[in-house]
């Protein structure tokens, strides 16, 4: 019997981070571990980063939203002679075969601006990401601490 307790215990730590991960494929769009990181209390926004990757056809986000949120942008952050520089985007395209990888520190994220919460570790809520001639398509976003998102992300990738 503490054999079998043991492998059980191994099988679900082996399975716990394909548990945490979650993705969605759907008319040519697949998108992968959608998360966002806490924000303090009275924070007036949060951000949220995904995979996404498109089969067929490139793919544009041309927009997002959610109801945990006034509005929701595209935004892209950059560093320019040490000053970090975050401007919206108005699409973000994606080519077949690459893979738009959204992560804390840089490059391309979603901005939750008007937070009607603070977004706290353990919350989900839906994200509808709006897509030129792909129509819409709702995610779940889980709130991660950055690490233990970029983690369950990156492991999507083999």
């Amino acid at each position: 019997m503490p054999r079998l307790l043991a492998l059980s215990l191994l099988a679900a730590l082996l399975l716990a981070p394909a548990a945490q991960a979650h993705e969605v494929n759907d008319n040519g769009v697949r998108i992968a571990h959608p998360f966002a990181t806490p924000t303090p209390p009275g924070a007036p926004s949060g951000a949220a980063y995904l995979d996404i990757s498109a089969e067929g056809d490139s793919v544009s986000l041309v927009g997002a939203s959610s109801p945990i949120s006034e509005a929701v942008e595209i935004h892209a952050m950059s560093m320019d002679n040490g000053i970090m520089r975050m401007r919206r985007l108005e699409s973000l395209d994606v080519s077949p075969g690459v893979t738009v990888k959204m992560r804390p520190g840089g490059g391309a994220h979603f901005m939750l601006i008007g937070l009607k919460d603070a977004l706290k570790v353990g919350d989900k809520f839906p994200l509808t990401l709006e897509f030129a001639n792909r129509g819409s398509l709702e995610v779940e976003v889980r709130v991660q601490r950055a690490g233990a998102g970029v983690s369950a992300a990156d492991g999507h990738h083999h």
